[in-house]
């Protein structure tokens, strides 16, 4: 496991430093360069570290640096809090989950809580993004989800979800920085390895933004979606930490008031409501 993190670590900043250009890092731009965004002994400048040891922790040969050298990178790659942390769990000083305090049960407390919410749509997940638990209206704007009820093998798996998600790339783009910091947090979970493992192999488009160690959590944000049965609706989507049980998270979407998209979850909540034939 020490091997590994020590070969995700220079990865994570070779991603990171090829993602800084030299004007964000108030450096001069000076003769043809062969790197897109810093070159090795430019991090090293901004971090008061030689390049000589840089360059070690790109290679894996150096796997012991201090939270101090860790800070000095995290400012001269400007990295956000999200990735911080993962380059602190990267480096083995961050604190890494519990595989005892990982669980796939969903409190009936929080399930009832769930099903009180008729025209917001909402999940429970893991880490490895599979659904635990949705209401009722979830069901129905995820389809009733008929291709899987994992969210990544949704969006990479799923031939139909480019035109359910009307922002595809934005949405693959955060779903894999997302799944990133939580394997960051649980390199070690069976299930998170086993959809890695899965979507390395059949989705080039996963492998391409898994290679770039984007490492970020879910924030609040707009998705906008094309649904088959009440048509286009954009919804904010919020995600809590669920803190009795440590790797699930409770999405929430909701609509503006009077919007075209609170519209479209009224209808949408009418039909989960509707009985069915007979």
């Amino acid at each position: 496991m020490a091997g590994m993190a020590r070969t995700e670590l220079g990865a994570f900043l070779t991603a990171r430093r090829a993602g800084v250009t030299p004007a964000a890092a108030n450096l001069p731009v000076t003769g043809h360069r062969r790197v897109p965004g810093l070159r090795r002994e430019e991090v090293a400048l901004l971090a008061g570290v030689s390049a000589d040891y840089y360059v070690r922790l790109e290679q894996g040969r150096e796997n012991s640096p201090s939270a101090q050298v860790l800070d000095a990178l995290a400012a001269a790659l400007r990295l956000d809090e999200d990735a911080r942390l993962h380059l602190f769990r990267l480096a083995g000083l961050g604190p890494r989950a519990r595989a005892a305090a990982v669980q796939d049960r969903v409190e009936p407390s929080l399930l009832a809580l769930m099903d009180a919410w008729p025209h917001n749509p909402a999940v429970v997940h893991n880490r490895a993004y599979d659904v635990l638990a949705s209401n009722a209206i979830a069901d129905a704007l995820f389809l009733g989800w008929p291709h899987s009820r994992n969210l990544m093998e949704i969006v990479f798996a799923d031939p139909a979800a480019r035109s359910f998600y009307r922002d595809w790339h934005d949405v693959a783009r955060n779903s894999v920085a997302g799944f990133r910091l939580g394997h960051g947090a649980a390199p070690g979970d069976p299930r998170v390895r086993q959809v890695l493992a899965g979507l390395l192999e059949s989705s080039p488009e996963f492998a391409e933004l898994w290679a770039r160690h984007d490492a970020r959590g879910k924030a609040l944000e707009h998705k906008r979606f094309a649904h088959p049965a009440v048509g286009p609706l954009t919804l904010t989507m919020q995600t809590f930490g669920v803190r009795a049980a440590p790797g699930q998270e409770l999405v929430v979407y909701h609509a503006e008031p009077g919007s075209p998209g609170a519209e479209a979850l009224a209808l949408l909540g009418s039909l989960t409501a509707a009985p069915g034939p007979g």
